[in-house]
């Protein structure tokens, strides 16, 4: 037995100190938001922000070279997916030399923080801009409470 100073001390240490350590740098990895989805070298297409005004919710998407025919929104409780394809045409013949701009099908969902109005839902498409306008569903909307 070593009776070195210290030696002891590490024979009763908690077993489960190591654990809560590693835990608690697992929580702080996870709440950096690295794992989270986001732009990565190719991108997240189609790029869009969401914000709310009011009790509603806005979506605005850039789809620039997307034809309004070759876009698909579906709405369902608190989900909104677009997808659709966006093509790139090149002239016959031609050598790329660098391709930088995106095509193909593209197909995105988000969760709004509310459930939506499905049947109310607007779409505006002009000049490449996507704006979506989501009403929160009337069963989704506080309500105030009176006291007797």
């Amino acid at each position: 037995m070593h009776t070195r100073r210290g030696t002891m001390a590490m024979l009763f240490s908690d077993p489960f100190e190591s654990l809560f350590n590693l835990q608690k740098a697992l929580d702080a990895f996870h709440a950096s938001g690295w794992l989270e989805p986001g732009p990565s070298a190719g991108g997240t297409y189609p790029p869009l922000n969401v914000f709310r005004k009011d009790d509603d919710a806005v979506v605005i998407i850039e789809l620039p070279g997307v034809k309004k025919t070759d876009v698909d929104i579906q709405a369902k409780g608190s989900t909104i997916r677009i997808s659709g394809t966006r093509t790139i045409e090149f002239p016959q013949k031609a050598g790329i030399h660098r391709r930088e701009r995106i095509a193909g099908r593209f197909d995105r969902a988000i969760t709004i923080p509310f459930e939506v109005n499905v049947e109310e839902v607007k779409a505006e498409y002009r000049d490449g801009i996507l704006a979506l306008f989501l009403p929160r569903a009337e069963q989704d909307k506080p309500r105030s409470i009176k006291l007797p």
